[in-house]
């Protein structure tokens, strides 16, 4: 896997990852709607530590910074 998630967007995955966890277990976010956002939460962790975002790779997107150009 080559990565093609640069850190700015790393750290906003995260940090909604993070909205979404407290709103779940804080009960403001319950239900259906509540399990699935808990779930892309968990996604958007997962993509994060691996810099690596399938859906990125199937529409061409990199935010990764390019090494090397000056």
């Amino acid at each position: 896997m080559k990565k093609n998630m640069g850190t700015v967007d790393r750290v906003f995955r995260v940090i909604v990852a993070a909205i979404i966890a407290a709103l779940y277990f804080t009960g403001t976010l319950t239900g259906t709607l509540g399990l699935v956002l808990l779930v892309l939460a968990g996604v958007f962790v997962a993509t994060s530590l691996v810099s690596f975002c399938p859906l990125y790779s199937l529409v061409g997107l990199n935010t990764c910074a390019v090494k090397g150009k000056a």
